[in-house]
């Protein structure tokens, strides 16, 4: 069984991350700022990349936090994660 544990942690977020090879990346055209994703580098073209001083600004300001997997359940390495509440 897999767990997935929850940070608002920027360091952490950004570690995760680059060791999957990812980088910050938003929606195109969304309102108040952004809809946030991490983008893989798999061809999806409504995202665009941003800095990561930009994406850690959306995500403070809307008040975010990280759910994320460490491994799968056969012990690969996992790039699920999804934008929750901090609430």
């Amino acid at each position: 069984m897999t767990t997935a544990n929850t940070t608002t942690d920027h360091s952490a977020i950004r570690k995760w991350v680059e060791a999957r090879k990812g980088y910050p990346s938003r929606v195109k055209g969304a309102k108040q700022g952004g809809i946030l994703r991490i983008d893989f580098g798999e061809p999806e073209e409504n995202l665009e990349k941003i800095s990561w001083d930009e994406f850690f600004a959306i995500f403070d300001e809307n008040e975010l936090a990280f759910l994320y997997q460490d491994s799968t359940e056969d012990s690969g390495t996992s790039r699920f994660n999804k934008f929750v509440s901090r609430k």
